[in-house]
């Protein structure tokens, strides 16, 4: 298939040349009298490469040049320049464009920029390519074979295929972010792009412009048109993380665009047509935020078509062991260092562990141990130095905090010293200092 070369230029004559001798050597030229005409057809087609002039009418080339690659960042543009442009010319470079040609045009070399320009495309389409090969690859195994991970895998495999919506559910750390992946890489979908949002990390005030998107000036500090992330996910997967903590503004704009599949950005009145699947997650209890005003009633049903629960770690402590020596692998080939092993009373102690921060708590449990650990085995008594005895710690000072707190306000203080010290005798010295 011939290449698609745009010859922007407001005079005729340059545009008649270029055009014909592109077209002697096979490729196929459209033409655009200034910018604002070349802005207009880049959003109706791709092109392979641009050729722009700097001086025009309307829009000039520099200007021009930004919008262009606002709307497609990895197209080649060649500026043409006249003697005097150079020093402008210069400037394009800078901005963005691949090189510039100083009328008069020569011809040998138009042509070898034409050709190193494709090159390039080739090349960063490849390398997209291959990350996308990579980023699939590296999709985590879902780790365990207890009943409630053997569900959860049988869930994935029932709905991936569909488009219907699915909120995820679980406490955080359960690893929610992995069956949304594996949700998108099991689909139709999963050619297309998965776009994740921690609605959690984004300010309220800036998370309708994250999700729908801006046009230049609705707000300060929007300098430029932005799309949003319904609009980045178009024909893909929007994975909404936290989306208990969305603010109530965000959730009626959301319950617009899932009905319609139309998105507005922020300060336009024209809709966007999106065709996104919209998976969810949330570690709170929608229900029980319903009830207290903060979620919708009519967005919880639009989301939760199909509910999918990730369990807790101390609800699958027998998968213990195999995150273990997942994640002892894992560091292991990181570090680029010697394999450790783990004897079974260490591997006990874990097991027995309160397990508050789930999955991603045994990981940092598991890296600790790896770097702080003297022998090439775990021990017992490193799970003990390394892990418990913080615990232990940690839970004295929570539990001193408590009972001072309790010490400032109890009425009747000598009460309150018998119980504590009967109850918490390591604790009473520090509560009452």
């Amino acid at each position: 298939m011939a290449a698609k070369i745009l010859v922007v230029d407001d005079d005729a004559p340059i545009r008649r040349v270029l055009r014909e001798i592109l077209e002697e050597h096979k490729y196929e030229v459209h033409e655009a009298v200034d910018g604002m005409d070349a802005i207009a057809r880049l959003k109706q087609r791709k092109f392979d490469v641009v050729f722009m002039d700097i001086k025009m009418p309307q829009l000039d080339g520099i200007s021009a040049l930004e919008r262009l690659l606002e709307i497609q960042p990895d197209m080649p543009v060649i500026m043409i320049s006249g003697h005097g442009d150079i020093n402008e010319a210069v400037v394009t470079v800078k901005k963005g464009a691949f090189d510039f040609i100083q009328k008069p045009l020569d011809l040998n070399r138009l042509l070898i920029t034409v050709k190193n320009a494709l090159d390039r495309s080739t090349l960063v389409t490849e390398t997209k390519n291959l990350k996308v090969k990579i980023a699939k690859s590296k999709v985590q195994e879902i780790i365990g074979n207890s009943r409630g991970i053997q569900l959860v895998r049988d869930m994935i495999d029932r709905v991936a295929g569909s488009d219907a919506r699915v909120l995820i559910t679980g406490p955080n750390g359960s690893g929610k972010e992995l069956v949304a992946r594996w949700l998108h890489e099991k689909s139709n979908r999963n050619q297309q792009p998965l776009v994740e949002v921690n609605c959690a990390a984004i300010p309220s005030e800036l998370i309708e412009s994250e999700l729908f998107g801006h046009i230049k000036g609705s707000f300060t500090g929007a300098i430029k048109d932005a799309a949003g992330k319904f609009e980045q996910a178009n024909g893909g997967t929007l994975f909404l993380d936290e989306i208990g903590d969305m603010s109530l503004a965000a959730q009626a704009k959301m319950l617009r665009a899932l009905e319609n599949k139309k998105v507005t950005r922020i300060g336009d009145n024209r809709d966007i047509s999106v065709d996104v699947r919209v998976i969810a997650a949330t570690n709170k209890d929608l229900n029980e935020e319903i009830a207290m005003g903060r979620f919708r009633e009519d967005l919880l049903y639009r989301l939760n078509v199909i509910e999918i629960n990730v369990p807790a770690l101390n609800q699958r402590r027998d998968d213990i062991p195999h995150l273990v020596h997942h994640f002892m692998n894992k560091f292991t080939e990181e570090f680029g260092t010697a394999g450790k092993g783990m004897n079974a009373d260490a591997m006990a102690l874990l097991q027995n562990r309160n397990w508050n921060g789930n999955i991603r708590e045994l990981r940092n449990v598991v890296e600790r141990l790896l770097i702080l650990s003297q022998g090439s085995t775990i021990t017992a008594e490193d799970v003990q130095n390394l892990v418990l005895r913080l615990d232990t710690r940690n839970e004295n000072t929570d539990t001193t905090s408590l009972l001072r707190k309790l010490f400032n306000t109890y009425e009747d203080l000598e009460a309150l010293q018998d119980f504590i010290a009967k109850e918490y005798p390591r604790q009473r010295n520090s509560v009452f200092s």
